[in-house]
């Protein structure tokens, strides 16, 4: 398995964090378009890219309008973003992350769904025991997926286990979860369905009546969102916003060198302390 590291710059907890990603050469690089989807293509492992470890709060997300799509915290009406305890639940009930070169077309009615894609990268909830750090690159084993229909766009959630958790070889299927960990699936639809009430929003939909897709099933929407992503960074689709800049894909008319992407990163302000958490968000 390929190795990489991160590079914070700015201060945690404020409007200039941010994670940048470099590979095992010290090189810089795109979590979004430089880490391949696979990690083991013959055994359809994928890679997963960790952006909000189980139980915080802090909604941290992969930048897709930011040059080299460092992690940062989103931001709503200039604030900073953290999701509420919604009883019984902690913050994020899993390890919570996208598979990388995978974009979910806005332009493109899912034929399941009869909605258009959320124009971000596939998002993975990953349920193995250990808890995972924020900008960790781990393999994972795809179990499943749930439809959530996100204020009107389709945002598919993968569910999955790290390869290298103990138990991994145990589950092979949706019907694994529910068989070896009870109730999990149904706090998972229980916390997606909720997780904006808090912030005034009415409660979230579902297609497929918010039951779960097999493996086949998910890994095909997987292989679905590759595709539209292979389109995104060759100029075959619109990226409107997004930012494809890359370092590592020469078919790719958006491929930088490697002292563009440094002078990206050593733009941003230099790593900081964290900042003090705001006092209505002390629960993250």
């Amino acid at each position: 398995m390929a190795s990489y590291s991160v590079e914070g710059r700015g201060c945690p907890n404020s409007l200039d964090y941010r994670l940048y990603f470099k590979n095992d050469k010290g090189e810089y690089i795109s979590p979004f378009h430089d880490i391949p989807v696979y990690g083991d293509a013959g055994k359809d492992i994928f890679n997963m890219v960790v952006e909000i470890p189980r139980w915080t709060n802090a909604k941290m997300e992969i930048a897709t309008k930011d040059p080299l799509n460092p992690i940062k915290q989103d931001v709503k009406k200039g604030k900073l973003r953290y999701v509420a305890n919604v009883f019984p639940h902690k913050g994020y009930i899993w390890n919570y992350g996208a598979i990388p070169q995978t974009w979910e077309d806005p332009a493109h009615k899912d034929e399941n769904t009869g909605c258009c894609g959320d124009n971000d990268p596939i998002d993975v909830c990953e349920i193995g025991s250990k808890v995972c750090s924020r900008g960790e690159i781990i393999q994972v084993k795809v179990l499943g997926t749930l439809a959530l229909i996100d204020e009107g766009e389709t945002d598919w959630k993968i569910i999955a286990i790290n390869v290298e958790d103990p138990e991994a070889a145990n589950f092979n299927n949706i019907d694994d979860v529910r068989r070896i960990k009870p109730g999990y699936l149904e706090a998972t639809v229980d916390w997606f369905r909720r997780y904006k009430v808090p912030d005034g929003k009415p409660e979230n939909q579902f297609a497929f009546d918010g039951e779960f897709k097999d493996r086949d099933f998910a890994i095909d929407v997987i292989k679905s969102t590759h595709d539209f992503w292979k389109a995104l960074v060759t100029n075959k689709a619109n990226a409107g916003e997004i930012c494809c800049t890359n370092t590592t894909l020469p078919d790719s008319s958006f491929c930088c060198s490697q002292t563009s992407a440094a002078s990206t990163v050593t733009a941003a302000p230099a790593c900081g302390p964290a900042n003090p958490l705001p006092i209505e968000d002390k629960q993250a």
